[in-house]
This record gives structure tokens, C-alpha cells and sequence, in this order.
């Protein structure tokens, strides 16, 4: 039994380190042009709309075989 409270003591004091105050939401204009959670969970080509077989951008040369 005090194995048990000693590590539900543990849990509560880790479990708010970092915590300073209340939770706020940013609503700023800086905040405006960040992605959302489900954003950043998809990945673009993964969107309805998006291309999926639109071929990569960039300078390489094609590998060319004898």
C-alpha cells in the first residue's frame, strides 16, 4: 500500500511540471497561419483535391540506363 501512494504521489507532482497557469488558445494574427491538429495529422496527398501522382519538383536529372 505505500508503494502505491508513493507512486500516485509521483504521478500527480510529474504530472505538473511545466504547468503555469491556465490553458489559453492563441487567437493573435500569428496564430491565424499555423496548421491545425488534423493538418498536420494528414499529409497533403492524402487531401481530397490533391494530385496524387504529381511528380516531384526539383533539379534532378532522370537516371538513364545503357
Amino acid at each position: 500500500m505505500p508503494r502505491a501512494c508513493s507512486i500516485l504521489v509521483i504521478a500527480l507532482v510529474l504530472g505538473g511540471c511545466g504547468q503555469k497557469g491556465a490553458l489559453v488558445h492563441p487567437s493573435g494574427p500569428a496564430a491565424a497561419q499555423r496548421a491545425t491538429l488534423p493538418e498536420t495529422l494528414t499529409p497533403a496527398s492524402m487531401l481530397p483535391g490533391s494530385p496524387a501522382s504529381a511528380p516531384p519538383t526539383g533539379t534532378a536529372s532522370p537516371v538513364r540506363t545503357p
